[in-house]
């Protein structure tokens, strides 16, 4: 009877699926090379475009993607657009002497409200 006790398994610790008839998706790996000169590859789909930086995970510092022969890629930098202000904006709806009418009106609306016309500011 001792010959033929039954084996269980640990639950969640190994998959009862096979890999048979799973296929694969196409696979690409990239170096990459931080500052400091650590390299970490990266496994990517093979449609991808590969980004230009990856942060190593054992660093966490930003690194460069190399070439097939080991050199840097070029990065190309596109035109940088500064960003937006609320005032550029506004200029965008509204020109400077309708801007400056309408300060007028709140101040007015402003110093009624106070009673009496005083400065604001004063």
């Amino acid at each position: 009877m001792a010959d033929r006790t039954l084996r269980g398994m640990r639950l969640g610790s190994q998959s009862m699926q096979s890999e048979e008839g799973v296929e694969f998706a196409d696979r690409q790996r990239a170096r990459y090379r931080t500052h400091d000169g650590e390299t970490f590859d990266v496994i990517f789909s093979a449609d991808a475009d590969l980004p230009d930086t990856w942060e190593s995970p054992k660093s966490g510092r930003e690194g460069t993607l190399l070439s097939p022969d080991g050199t840097p890629v070029d990065i190309v930098v596109g035109e940088i657009k500064a960003p937006r202000t609320h005032w550029d904006m506004l200029l965008e709806r509204r020109t400077r002497d309708e801007l400056e009418e309408l300060l007028q009106e709140r101040l007015e609306l402003l110093r009624a409200r106070r009673g009496g016309g005083e400065r604001l500011g004063a």
